[in-house]
């Protein structure tokens, strides 16, 4: 197989992997108002501020997708307590079933409909690993931006 063959190959499986990992937390996220439960040491909630914090151990569970780190920020707004943004830092780990993203940081932002992954982002799948600097993922566009990406892919037959 020529190397260029090989590269848009690379590029269209990753392409597919982040599109179907993200697309399908964005899936469950919004289907039928499923409810979240978020466990903590600590919740500091501040309506003048709009805003609750979650601190140590955080674990976020939804219909099958597990979300933790060790601090959670909500922001929200004061009309009908709309998710503005979520701030997620400290070893932040999402899994949903085998596949997972490993980051030290993510930003939700309600309005644009992203994510934001940063700090050393990574996303497995089985063998299969997609690393950058930083991973941003639109869900109304469906669309993943890996900057300064690195994939690693397991051979077929392994």
């Amino acid at each position: 197989m020529s190397k260029a063959l090989f590269i848009a190959k690379t590029v269209l499986i990753s392409g597919l992997f982040l599109t179907l990992f993200f697309h399908s937390i964005a899936y469950s996220a919004a289907e039928q108002e499923k409810p979240i439960v978020i466990t903590s040491q600590t919740l500091i909630a501040d309506n003048r501020s709009n805003t609750a914090v979650f601190e140590g151990a955080v674990v976020a569970k939804t219909e099958g997708i597990i979300i933790y780190s060790d601090r959670m920020k909500v922001f929200y707004s004061d009309f009908q307590g709309k998710i503005i943004r979520i701030n997620v830092s400290g070893n932040v780990r999402v899994h949903k079933g085998e596949r997972a993203i490993f980051s030290q940081e993510a930003n939700y932002f309600g309005e644009e409909e992203k994510i934001v992954f940063t700090g050393k982002p990574k996303v497995v799948d089985g063998g299969n690993m997609i690393m950058g600097t930083e991973i941003t993922y639109f869900l109304k566009d469906d669309r993943t931006i890996v900057k300064d990406s690195r994939v690693v892919l397991k051979k077929s037959g392994e």
